[in-house]
């Protein structure tokens, strides 16, 4: 979860007796609704057919369809899907019923499909009706080991139908185990008060879900919205609202978690984190906590992040780490990125190494054994717990008839003040968990750093470079939650021009026209960029660049196009400004030099603070340094 720099707040402990009468006993009950039929989304932005598809004169609205004479509808979709392969690998779960109410004007036919890992779909069964009533179909659970998902399809026949209260049920496990939901939030009041109302307003996504947590960081905060009194009143006492300073999405995350589960009755409740500015689709909350009720052993269970500028993409199914690079988000087997939902489907049954805290399933047993998380502020917070859960035994699932939309990563500019977070906080859980080379991490950081430099992005070079050193300065650093390293970053960065976005009017007339930009269908091969970097470096320092000024658009704006350059107005990610990067020669020397000495230390001291970061763990992520942070007396 993204978070701008701190403010100062209060630390406010309102509420925080609700918990104990929130986390009521476990509810008794013979079946559990595991999904919802639903055909429609709360948002006028999603499209109807990542719920349902119809054909002919058919009409659908959240909980019901409406087909006239010879029309037909099939749910063989995202949302409508059952994740029959999941259920399967990760439940002992046998069968699953499809429960719903109909009528019929004349005879109309319910069919059961199914697919397989490749696509390929059976029919399990079929029914034919007539008149009104209630179909209940017991389907076995079976043949789905490596992929594939159940869903239904109906013809209308020779009269008009109607369809309601579909929904998929299993036999209950002997105590229902209830929710509650953190929201970490930071100066977006609105965005908050959204989420948190959408999510309120479904009643029977909230049956199962005994609080709400929202830990507010901000100045600007959600309790001062007219809208939110709606949303108190409609949660009453499920309603736990705090304040405390800006400590990060694991500052905020972590609260919740520490309140919830320090209370007397939290050893059956599983928490489900949730960002602040997402569009919720409360049957996914429904859905994660019904999964987590039946996994043969405590797992974490994490929605899937839809793209909310494109609602039907997306972003990627299920990811693991590449520790040795520092890279967070490298696809696991079978798993898709940036496919439209509408025309794809995700068939095979692919493994997730952790779950991004967009919305995401934390069992209480999982953090009372594991601990609470460490205090990175942000960014790698939500991979470390995963990775540290997997380490003790415990697997994500990501289910991928579960997401929620969420503000596309490729529209956030790379050069930002957060890429300190991501290879400080990165190094650490390498350091924790990876091979932790001294060698390859060394010569990996110094490459990247070295192709900012040629790139002219020196405040971005300085920033990985504190990163490093951070890092290397050991545990103490968080000894404030990161509050002081943004001050810091803050300070270094403002050194740099071209960290700064301007508008794209401000500089577009210094740009020369005439020039082509031919070099933009160049790409080094992966074997030869060693050497190209090597090559870009020398005509940087000598000078023996062009002297034009040239505009890059933001996907051309790679090392060995913008090096080219003796200046570079970049397009901003964003795409609402330009980056103006210049070169300067001193500056590349400093950073090269700075850069080489820091990354000889890492290379030295890789073995040393592999030992220290293990061995301040058991410290950083207990409940009274959380405590001391939060000032609460433990």
């Amino acid at each position: 979860m993204e978070q701008a720099p701190a403010g100062d707040t209060t630390t406010d402990g309102s509420n925080v007796d609700a918990l104990e009468d929130a986390l009521i006993e476990p509810v008794r009950r013979d079946r559990l609704i595991v999904q919802r039929g639903l055909f429609g989304s709360l948002s006028p932005r999603v499209p109807e057919k990542m719920y349902v598809v119809t054909k002919g004169d058919a009409a659908a609205d959240r909980h019901g369809l409406q087909l006239a004479e010879a029309a037909t509808a099939h749910t063989n979709t995202y949302f409508g899907r059952f994740a029959a392969t999941y259920w399967q690998r990760w439940t002992d779960v046998k069968s699953v019923n499809l429960q719903l109410t109909y009528a019929s004007s004349g005879s109309a036919t319910f069919t059961v499909s199914a697919s397989d890992a490749r696509g390929r779909e059976r029919i399990v069964t079929t029914s034919k009706v007539s008149g009104s009533g209630d179909l209940d179909l017991e389907l076995p659970i079976e043949r789905f080991v490596d992929g594939g998902a159940m869903w239904f399809s109906v013809e209308s026949g020779n009269g008009s139908l109607l369809v309601s209260d579909a929904r998929w049920t299993v036999a209950a496990p002997e105590h229902l185990r209830p929710a509650a939901v953190v929201i970490c939030t930071f100066n977006r009041a609105d965005d908050c008060t959204v989420t948190v109302g959408t999510l309120a307003s479904d009643d029977d996504a909230m049956s199962d879900i005994d609080a709400v947590c929202i830990v507010d960081q901000g100045t600007d905060q959600v309790r001062s919205r007219p809208a939110f009194a709606e949303v108190e009143e409609k949660l009453g006492k499920k309603l736990i609202y705090l304040t405390q300073p800006n400590l990060g999405g694991a500052g905020g995350f972590s609260r919740g978690m520490y309140e919830i589960t320090g209370s007397p009755n939290s050893a059956h409740a599983n928490v489900i984190v949730m960002d602040d500015d997402i569009l919720c689709e409360p049957e996914s909350v429904l859905r994660l906590n019904a999964f987590a009720n039946m996994t043969v052993q405590p797992t974490i269970v994490g929605a899937q992040m839809l793209s909310l500028s494109n609602p039907q993409i997306l972003h990627v199914g299920a990811e693991r780490e590449v520790l040795d690079e520092i890279t967070a988000g490298e696809l696991t087997p079978g798993a898709k990125m940036g496919i439209d939902l509408v025309k794809k489907k995700q068939e095979p049954r692919f493994d997730a190494g952790w779950n991004g805290w967009w919305t995401c399933l934390l069992p209480s047993e999982i953090i009372a054994e594991c601990g609470l998380p460490i205090p990175l502020f942000f960014q790698w917070d939500d991979i470390e717990y995963g990775i540290r859960a997997r380490f003790a035994g415990h697997p994500t699932v990501t289910l991928p008839n579960a997401g929620v939309w969420h503000a596309d990563f490729h529209l956030k500019d790379y050069d930002d003040w957060a890429r300190y977070f991501s290879i400080r906080n990165g190094l650490v859980v390498s350091a924790l968990y990876g091979r932790f080379d001294g060698n390859d991490i060394s010569k990996y950081l110094f490459r990247k750093i070295s192709e900012l430099i040629v790139s002219m992005q020196y405040g971005l070079a300085a920033t990985f470079i504190k990163a490093a050193e951070d890092f290397l300065a050991g545990p103490d650093f968080l000894y404030d939650g990161g509050q002081s390293a943004l001050r810091e970053l803050r300070e270094l960065r403002d050194r740099y021009p071209e960290t700064k976005p301007l508008p794209a009017s401000e500089v577009g007339k210094e740009s020369d026209p005439h020039t082509q930009m031919k070099v933009w269908d160049f790409e080094p091969d992966k074997k030869r960029e060693g050497l190209v970097l090597l090559k870009r470096a020398v005509q940087q320092f000598r000078g023996k660049v062009d002297g034009r000024q040239v505009t890059v658009p933001a996907h051309f704006a790679n090392w060995w196009h913008v090096s080219l350059f003796e200046n570079a107005v970049v397009t901003d990610a964003s795409q609402n400004a330009v980056r103006v990067r210049r070169r300067d020669k001193d500056t590349a020397v400093e950073l090269a030099k700075h850069a080489a000495k820091v990354c000889w230390r890492l290379r030295k001291e890789a073995p040393q603070m592999k030992k220290v970061w293990h061995d301040a763990m058991p410290k950083l992520t207990s409940r009274e340094n959380w405590a001391r942070l939060y000032g609460i007396d433990e």
